[in-house]
């Protein structure tokens, strides 16, 4: 297949625009889900743990673990995935640790977001970067 110059150039105006509102996109299905979660609360810092590798050797098994003492439900989200919603995990009155652990999927470098509701209603949140070297979405 052979381009001509003009469909060159187009491709790679299409790639620059695209590498400027893919992100743009993600941010926005992360703050919506944030929002759906909390009811549009504020997010405070408290006695969350979110534990995740520093570097991620293969994005498509990345282990994570939370701890959340005190929590009734907790929503991890992976900022830069095109679907950011990665678990909830809720916990009864009958839990005798509020901890969790998964593997998830990302699809490169990004935020891992981990929110928990607290039984007093309130919300925090802990986030920890993983680079990626070889993306699990695709990537």
């Amino acid at each position: 297949m052979t381009l001509s110059r003009r469909e060159t150039l187009a491709l790679g105006l299409g790639a620059f625009a695209a590498s400027f509102v893919l992100p743009k996109i993600a941010t926005a299905a992360t703050e919506d889900a944030i929002a759906a979660f909390t009811g549009g609360a504020e997010l405070g810092q408290g006695d969350l743990t979110l534990t995740a590798p520093e570097i991620a050797e293969n994005g498509n098994t990345v282990p994570i673990e939370i701890d959340a003492p005190g929590a009734e439900s907790v929503l991890i989200l992976a900022a830069g995935n095109p679907n950011p919603d990665v678990a909830t995990f809720n916990f009864g009155p009958m839990a005798g640790a509020h901890t969790a652990s998964t593997r998830i999927r990302l699809a490169g470098t990004q935020d891992v977001i981990a929110i928990a509701k607290m039984s007093d209603g309130s919300f925090v949140e802990a986030r920890q970067e993983v680079k990626v070297t070889i993306g699990g979405c695709g990537g």
